[in-house]
């Protein structure tokens, strides 16, 4: 259906600039809200009336006339109808409608996906310090990344995966700190350990189990390797240097294992110590100085970025010479576009929300050829988790959050995905677990993936060569059930781009969750392994075509299509 689509849609061009030269491009279609009034509706009369000094619709009674003379619109549209003020409505012929069941079949996993387009594209996601495991609010930033990734993907786009992490700092040195008390035999409550909560050292001290694991590791001397680093432990307790590299190896594995288990990949991890390393901060401070974006106020050095919409100017470096958070960040992304990556998504918690400003003010002040905009930003809120109809907020190996592996270990991988991807991204999110594990219709995960197992058992009743199913004759699907779903098999295409262009994945769930409510429907109102060979067969290629998007589908949300549940 794609194609009649698209043929209708360039008459559809053709005959508006014949109307009025350059209108044409006002062509477009669109979802008739009620079912009911067809397949396909256009607003063009409407936008052309004021132009072209005409009611809207008698004009669209003329737009029906001239394009009911067209081939395109004899050979696939059964009718046109003008409603309300100049609404045009376009009813399909059933074999506009079987097109899709042929076009699916032949595709297969491509189907929706569109050529190279010769660009690339850079993800920036999850980007946790190696402090501790992954938690809750990690795992809805995967999901998202991982998704926006293939979704783009889909859409022809070169993307690249990376994971940028502090490997420095405040932070790390806590963790260290944390981990020589444990390796000397202290633990939280002791005397020496710190509790100060109006200290920021204290109050940030790490008190989980996995604080005594490692401890106990070190003093092991364990090797432990990640993905990005592998380090010996020396066993000193009094060896801080040692204690910081092996903490920090050992939870970069640990965060390893918490992505393998959610299955997401990266190409890249960035250090940002390397950019102080290899002089990249130095190099764009000195840079900003130069350009004269910069100035010296009570011992600080400031960037001008109200020059560039901030609401206040920003400290770059403080009193004491180190560097503000988002000053790496400039450098970080010049890096990127130096990289030859002229589009970036970065995926970040709302509580990044003011660096936004900040970092495009620095990189338009740097004025190394960035555009403005750049990089793209989705902010994800955090996520709520609620078990037994109680919100759990913390874990015994984490000490004081839940981690995403056991949010992975209580439900699954499959429906952490789906659920946490089931939401704008800024939508507050609870996750239920208990409804995350139950078998049956309320669980949005289990409702789409039996849909597809459904299917399959259908099939393999059936024993056939499912590859024959592409030369079926598709007349027999006529019926108001098998239309209703072949329009929604036409729509994943569309839905598809639209998805990577708004960076909503969410639309991918809503859209399986009502294909799968279509597949149900068709299934409860026909018998597919009828008698008759000819109406078994096109029945067998529409649901076999319903399998073949559910399971494109899943896959852009990282998510299985099970054969049998």
């Amino acid at each position: 259906m794609l194609t009649v689509t698209t043929e209708l849609l360039q008459t559809l061009r053709q005959t508006l600039d014949d109307l009025q030269p350059g209108a044409g491009a006002k062509a477009a279609f669109e979802s008739p809200k009620v079912a009911a009034h067809g397949d396909l509706a256009t607003t063009a009369a409407m936008q052309l009336a004021k132009p072209l000094k005409q009611n809207p619709r008698q004009l669209a009674d003329a737009l029906c006339v001239a394009l009911q003379a067209t081939l395109a619109f004899q050979t696939w549209v059964d009718a046109l109808e003008v409603a309300g003020p100049g609404f045009i409505n376009i009813r399909l012929k059933p074999a506009a409608k079987q097109q899709v069941v042929k076009s699916v079949l032949a595709q297969g996993s491509a189907y929706g996906q569109r050529p190279a387009n010769g660009q690339r594209m850079l993800v920036e996601f999850v980007s946790a310090n190696p402090t501790g495991p992954l938690h809750v609010g990690h795992g809805r930033q995967a999901a998202l990344g991982d998704a926006i990734c293939n979704l783009f993907a889909s859409q022809g786009w070169d993307v690249y995966r990376e994971f940028y992490y502090n490997d420095a700092g405040v932070q790390i040195g806590t963790l260290a700190t944390s981990t020589q008390l444990r390796a000397q035999g202290f633990k939280p409550g002791d005397a020496c350990w710190p509790t100060d909560p109006d200290n920021p050292v204290s109050r940030n001290f790490y008190n989980g189990d996995y604080i005594a694991d490692i401890a106990a590791d070190f003093l092991a001397q364990k090797t432990v390797t990640s993905d990005d680093r592998s380090f010996t432990a020396s066993g000193d307790a009094q060896d801080i240097d040692s204690i910081r590299q092996f903490a920090v190896a050992y939870l970069r594995h640990e965060q390893d294992l918490d992505l393998q288990a959610f299955a997401v990949k990266f190409d890249n991890y960035y250090l940002e110590s390397s950019l102080y390393t290899s002089g990249k901060v130095e190099a764009v401070v000195l840079r900003l100085i130069q350009a004269g974006k910069t100035y010296q106020q009570d011992g600080a050095l400031w960037l001008k970025t109200t020059d560039y919409g901030d609401d206040k100017d920003r400290v770059m470096r403080k009193q004491d010479g180190t560097y503000t958070y988002f000053v790496p960040d400039v450098a970080y992304h010049i890096t990127k576009w130096e990289r030859g990556f002229a589009k970036v998504i970065n995926i970040q918690g709302t509580d990044h929300h003011g660096t936004i400003a900040r970092v495009r003010a620095g990189l338009q002040a740097a004025d190394v050829g960035i555009p403005q905009g750049y990089p793209d930003y989705v902010l994800h809120t955090m996520v709520r988790v609620v078990r037994g109809g109680q919100e759990v907020k913390i874990s015994k190996r984490a000490g004081s959050y839940v981690t995403l592996r056991d949010l992975i270990e209580w439900t699954s991988k499959d429906a952490v995905r789906f659920f946490l991807l089931s939401r704008k991204p800024d939508t507050e999110y609870t996750f239920d677990v208990d409804l995350a594990v139950q078998k049956n219709n309320d669980n949005p995960v289990y409702y789409v993936q039996y849909a597809h197992a459904r299917i399959c058992s259908v099939l393999a009743a059936w024993g056939g060569d499912a590859a024959a199913l592409a030369q079926a004759d598709l007349a027999p699907l006529d019926t108001p059930a098998a239309q209703a779903l072949m329009l929604q098999l036409a729509k994943y295409p569309d839905m598809l781009s639209n998805a990577a262009a708004g960076f909503a994945p969410h639309d991918v769930t809503f859209y399986l969750r009502e294909l799968a409510a279509s597949y149900h429907s068709y299934y409860d109102a026909e018998r597919i392994l009828v008698d008759d060979d000819a109406d078994k067969r096109a029945r067998l290629a529409l649901v076999a075509a319903t399998a073949q998007v559910l399971r494109n589908g899943l896959a852009v949300l990282g998510v299985s299509a099970p054969q049998k549940m």
